[in-house]
């Protein structure tokens, strides 16, 4: 047993503790004393207060009240009027979580039924709300998860003994580096091998799916291992970020994967997107579904600002990065205080028709390593008022002249983003009500947006809790779910509006709407997110306007004639918030390294921050290590 469950087991009376074990970082304790689980006289408390670690006590499964009748038991205490939708039990955790539509409800009078709950079941009751959109994914998710609960509960101990038992390689000197193995100075493949004399930390591991010659990091760089890989850290779902995770699980690598809970289930849905088109491309895919299934298999979770250790020496802390949904910067702190280091990711400085801004305060920062796709002094962005009425009086004109409006958009984020933007604009009679057709993800991924409220801004968290106001679910939004129903809203639908993905023209159906529709100049095509070097989206925004497609063995040339638009509704930060990001973070940062931006912008953000604020700035390229202490 590792020293620090023993320290904890001194402080509790013989006999009181029946198994002690890791859940990651935390700590969990299981008891068959039904007395000292209901109430262990602050015992606990006590303890936490003492080593300063996250400590459960749960009652052990042997003494949970069984499934059946616990269940009836449940619905009985918290009555009808919460309208219980499911009741899931986790057996060998004593957890069970109760999906209900009014969660006030559900709890009681400051939290009675839950500890009635407790009392009466002996099971931990934990209360969600039942999503206004049922999600597939992550009822399939669940369904890893609990028919593995076995493994991931062997898995999480395994975890946390790694991060408990001490120093395992030995060496003693004090230094911290990174190594780029992608994103730097390019917008694609995004991912950083943090190195400690002990640790071996990735942070992301992306594709870029724009390019066909170097679309994977450079895994095989010398500094990498993936035998010594300790711990992954996505910082958001997005494939440049998260594409390349289940192929890591390919090779066996089998440690953890850390996130929050809205990007674990985004993208594995994403990866799973991206194994679909590959094979209907006729590519063998990098990767299979097993592998996807083996990497939510190890992920583990975390709320924004929760501090959570993930090595004897890295410990991190996840915040709000404004980007998409459940999105976040990476606070890491190292070695004890060696160094504090700030990974951005993809972040915006705003707040959005989704999002609260990414945040700005932390406990200590030495070096901040910030993205800059709009980082060019000209990359500043019209006012989103300006922006929201170009956007409206654009479809207005589409519709009179009875045309389509295609926007493909990104699965996450920017879909839900439009989706809001015109509910909105329709709602204040800024625009007519046009029909909307949701294709692609976008429907999986709105659903999933539902589920996760509290990642959302206030406002429309609230709009979510009241069903008649769900933006997601106004009247003129239409999914389409077949090639059927696709061919029917091409050959037979009359003027309307088309989300689709993939948002650069990658694959996925934005493609065919383009094929089909691109030869009216009665429709318009909108950009509404980044479009990579490379890809078909940014050929467009050049200026071709012939567009080959395959056809069979042989290609179909088309004369592009419809409308090409770009409207920036963009989760990224323009040059003056990344300027007000890196101005107002507290504390002030030694160093500030600029990734994820094509070269010029890389460069030119880089020179800014230096210029103004006397900061010792560097944009590397990729395969650079950079020492940080």
């Amino acid at each position: 047993m590792s020293e620090i469950l023993k320290e904890i087991l001194k402080n509790i009376p013989e006999g009181k503790i029946s198994d002690a074990s890791f859940e990651g970082a935390n700590i969990v304790l299981y008891t068959k004393n039904k007395e000292f689980f209901l109430d262990d006289k602050g015992m606990i408390r006590e303890i936490v207060n003492q080593i300063k670690k996250r400590i459960e006590l749960r009652p052990d499964p042997t003494i949970c009240m069984d499934l059946e009748k616990a269940e009836k038991k449940i619905k009985e205490i918290v009555g009808k009027e919460a309208g219980v939708d499911n009741i899931i039990f986790d057996p060998q955790r004593s957890i069970v979580i109760l999906e209900v539509e009014k969660p006030g409800s559900a709890i009681g009078k400051d939290g009675e039924n839950l500890r009635r709950i407790k009392s009466e079941t002996l099971w931990v009751p934990t209360i969600k709300r039942t999503p206004p959109i049922r999600s597939q994914l992550i009822e399939n998710i669940r369904s890893v998860l609990y028919n593995n609960s076995d493994y991931r509960r062997k898995f999480l101990h395994k975890t946390g003994e790694r991060i408990y038992n001490g120093w395992l390689r030995g060496k003693k000197e004090e230094w911290v580096r990174i190594t780029c193995l992608g994103g730097a100075r390019q917008v694609g493949r995004s991912s950083i091998l943090l190195q400690t004399p002990e640790s071996r930390v990735l942070v992301d591991c992306g594709i870029d799916v724009a390019s066909n010659d170097h679309p994977y990091p450079h895994l095989e760089a010398p500094e990498f291992d993936i035998q010594e890989l300790d711990a992954v850290i996505v910082s958001h779902s997005h494939i440049d970020h998260s594409g390349l995770i289940p192929y890591l699980f390919k090779y066996g690598y089998r440690g953890p994967i850390y996130c929050t809970l809205p990007t674990r289930d985004v993208m594995a849905l994403l990866q799973l997107d991206m194994i679909k088109i590959q094979r209907d491309e006729g590519k063998e895919p990098i990767y299979t579904s097993d592998d996807v299934k083996e990497m939510v298999k190890h992920t583990i979770t975390l709320n924004y600002d929760e501090v959570t250790d993930i090595t004897p020496d890295v410990r991190i802390t996840l915040y709000n990065a404004g980007h998409i949904l459940g999105s976040a910067m990476v606070h890491m702190h190292i070695g004890n205080g060696l160094h504090n280091f700030l990974y951005t990711g993809d972040i915006k400085y705003a707040k959005t028709n989704l999002l609260s801004p990414a945040v700005t305060n932390f406990p200590r920062l030495e070096t901040l390593m910030i993205e800059s796709t709009y980082g060019a002094k000209e990359s500043v962005m019209p006012d989103s008022r300006t922006q929201d009425t170009v956007l409206g009086d654009l479809i207005t004109d589409t519709i009179k002249r009875g045309g389509k409006v295609l926007m493909p958009v990104l699965g996450s984020g920017r879909a839900q983003e439009i989706i809001v933007l015109i509910e909105r604009m329709i709602r204040e009679g800024k625009m007519d009500s046009v029909p909307l057709f949701i294709d692609g993800m976008v429907w999986d991924i709105t659903a999933i947006h539902t589920a996760y409220p509290e990642f959302l801004n206030n406002t429309v968290r609230q709009q979510i809790f009241h069903k008649d106001n769900n933006p997601f679910l106004a009247e003129n939004i239409k999914r389409v779910g077949s090639a059927k129903e696709r061919k029917e809203l091409i050959e037979e639908t009359g003027p309307c509006i088309i989300l689709a993905t993939s948002g650069m023209l990658v694959g996925g159906p934005s493609v065919q709407y383009l094929r089909e529709l691109g030869d009216n100049p009665k429709n318009s095509l909108v950009f509404t997110c980044y479009q990579g070097e490379g890809s078909l989206g940014r050929r467009i925004q050049q200026g071709i306007k012939e567009i080959s497609f395959k056809n069979g063995q042989s290609n179909e040339i088309m004369e592009l004639k419809m409308e090409v638009q770009k409207i920036e509704i963009t989760g990224h930060s323009d040059r003056r918030e990344l300027m007000n990001f890196v101005a107002r973070c507290n504390p002030r940062p030694k160093k500030v390294i600029v990734n994820h931006g094509e070269s010029s912008r890389c460069l030119d953000l880089s020179r800014s921050i230096h210029k103004i604020n006397r900061i010792e700035t560097i944009a590397p390229r990729n395969l650079e290590t950079i020492r940080l202490r």
